[in-house]
């Protein structure tokens, strides 16, 4: 196996960590990603931060919920599992400033 990574990082227009963290959940499970771990943190007052480690690198997820808006890196040496999880990902939530993998 060739040691390359593939990274995508986006916003997202979203702030709820009970929704983030399933979406997310669902969408590293339709990639086929090999979920080893996930924590997470809720800040006070409020805020939300996640990372999931994967057998294949992570996703990280940060909230800023003063702007309803959320932070989205995907790091993995699968690229086709990070185009399924890219796919889906614009399928549930409306993605801006993004930045493709490579």
């Amino acid at each position: 196996m060739k040691a390359e990574l593939f990274n995508y990082h986006c916003w997202i227009d979203q702030s709820g960590a009970d929704l983030l963290k399933t979406a997310m959940h669902d969408l590293l499970l339709k990639a086929e990603f090999e979920i080893l771990g996930q924590v997470d943190h809720h800040f006070q007052p409020q805020g939300y931060t996640a990372l999931w480690l994967l057998g294949e690198s992570h996703l990280a997820i940060h909230t800023y919920p003063e702007h309803n808006t959320c932070y989205v890196e995907l790091t993995s040496c699968a690229i086709d599992k990070n185009q399924i999880f890219i796919d889906g990902l614009g399928e549930v939530f409306e993605v801006s400033r993004v930045n493709e993998i490579g």
